[in-house]
């Protein structure tokens, strides 16, 4: 268990660049993820690359989420409480107005085409209120397939945390394949850690006290495991208090890790494929 009292579980996963990162301290909670089937997938579509840098992921899951209007069906009273460990009855407590704003402003965020989010059963004992989001991405070539998945929790306490330094907390969980290769990349953890701290800093996501791993995992099966025989995975597991209710800005900075996890090109960048004709400079 850690500070946010969510348990730590390993894996690792991709890496798309290769810059130093801002490293931080290895403390992050989230439950254990079911097991997803995976393929192997094709580095291009159509002969198109699906990552810079030569680091997409590897292999493919069975995509879970559902379409990216997630809004139509996210209202801003979809909240959970913790519930009573005695006889399991919520407490009749109002919906804080400081938690009420920060689901307003999640319900505002409008994802990259890719991505998909979808509310999901939140935590209930480890702060009063709590909400969840489930993330993926598809496989461009196959819907039911996923590039990299994930969640985004928040905790909220309106009695504040000692350990969160505050009253809400971001607890955010990405999970992707990667290549083989990145295993002995010694910066990959690194590189990895400042998809995160960048995105925060770029998306204007004013915090402290974070706090993460990347954990990086190497997979060889044998005998009658329906998988494939060998596999490289990433994960990447962090939280840290938000200060404010601008919780919008979290939840798409958390989505440029997701992005860069399943090794999708910046927004608005779109990669070449391999039969494309240069274009004439008239030299």
């Amino acid at each position: 268990m850690n500070h946010t009292g969510v348990r730590v579980t390993g894996s690792p996963r991709a890496a798309r660049t290769r810059s130093e990162s801002a490293a931080g301290p290895a403390a992050v909670p989230t439950a254990a993820d079911p097991p997803r089937r995976r393929r192997g997938r094709p580095r291009t579509v159509g002969g198109t690359p699906l990552a810079g840098a030569g680091c997409g992921p590897a292999h493919r899951r069975r995509r879970v989420g559902c379409g990216p209007r997630w809004w139509a069906t996210y209202p801003a009273d979809v909240v959970q409480q913790r519930t009573d460990p005695v006889d399991g009855t919520a407490p009749p407590a109002p919906v804080p107005a400081e938690f009420r704003a920060a689901l307003d402003a999640l319900a505002t965020v409008r994802p990259r085409p890719e991505v998909a989010l979808e509310p999901i059963p939140a935590p209930k004992r480890l702060a009063p209120w709590s909400h969840a989001i489930g993330l993926s991405i598809a496989d461009p070539s196959d819907d039911e397939e996923e590039l990299a998945s994930g969640r985004f929790i928040v905790l909220f306490d309106p009695a504040g945390h000692d350990a969160w330094e505050g009253t809400t907390r971001c607890v955010g969980y990405v999970s992707a394949s990667t290549d083989s290769e990145m295993v002995d990349d010694s910066m990959f953890s690194e590189v990895a850690w400042s998809w995160l701290t960048e995105a925060l800093v770029a998306c204007g996501a004013d915090h402290h006290a974070v706090g993460g791993t990347v954990t990086r995992t190497a997979s060889t099966r044998f005998g009658s495991i329906a998988a494939p025989e060998h596999s490289v995975d990433v994960e990447i597991r962090a939280s840290w208090t938000a200060e404010g209710t601008d919780l919008d800005r979290h939840l798409t900075a958390f989505l440029d890790v997701l992005a860069n996890a399943a090794g999708l090109p910046p927004t608005g960048v779109h990669l070449l494929g391999a039969s494309a004709q240069p274009v004439d400079s008239g030299a």
